[in-house]
């Protein structure tokens, strides 16, 4: 009697998005401070803005307008969605790098804190999405550093193993590690390296070049 095929699972790399593939901040800030100004309230600064970035926006607007969090989120959604890569870029490397995961056997997923139809959108108008397997975003269940963003894109992916989260804020690092997953932590976004540092991350880096050291092709056996 022949026995079934063994399915093997799938070796998947799991990445942030802002601020680790995509160097999004400016379009993400002044949308977030256009809806302070449309409503005639005082907003904050960049600098005040940025600490809070990898939050739920809820929570983010709560930070400085409770009583006004909810109206402020839904007009930084109107405004963001018109105008969400009028800067944003890949960062440098980026879309040689996964192109180059890919061509060595690995599997590409996106675990962010952005909706999921959002960052789609948003890896679509960048030219990422022939590049990734799949793009997960947060919609209703705990955001990161809660590992289930995490969970539900690998499990999206059926006989997916992760190997390593990738991103650029402690809150991705502590999710990464929560899912049993190695964690890299790259500088050019949103969190420095003496923050980073304090998730403790395998790997602290100032851009994603060493990540390839980790990954060699895999077996096609």
């Amino acid at each position: 009697m022949a026995l079934a095929p063994m399915t093997h699972p799938h070796k998947t790399i799991v990445f942030d998005l802002d601020g680790t593939l995509v160097d999004s901040l400016p379009d993400i800030i002044s949308s977030f401070q256009y809806g302070f100004t449309s409503m005639g309230l005082p907003a904050p600064t960049d600098a005040e803005v940025r600490p809070l970035i990898g939050h739920p926006l809820e929570a983010m607007y709560a930070h400085f307008a409770p009583a006004h969090a909810a109206t402020l989120c839904t007009v930084y959604r109107e405004h963001y969605a018109r105008n969400f890569v009028n800067r944003s870029r890949p960062y440098p490397g980026v879309v040689e790098l996964l192109r180059t995961l890919r061509a060595r056997g690995y599997r590409l997923a996106i675990a962010t804190t952005k909706r999921t139809d959002m960052a789609r959108r948003f890896v679509e108008a960048l030219g990422l999405t022939p590049a990734l397997d799949y793009v997960q975003g947060t919609d209703g269940f705990p955001h990161k550093p809660a590992p289930d963003v995490i969970h539900r894109a690998l499990a999206a992916l059926g006989t997916a193993e992760g190997l390593w989260m990738v991103g650029d804020t402690t809150h991705d690092i502590q999710a990464g590690k929560a899912a049993g997953l190695r964690t890299y932590a790259v500088t050019w976004g949103n969190h420095d390296a003496g923050t980073l540092s304090t998730a403790a991350p395998d790997e602290l880096q100032p851009d994603l070049g060493r990540l390839l050291e980790h990954l060699p092709p895999l077996s096609r056996a």
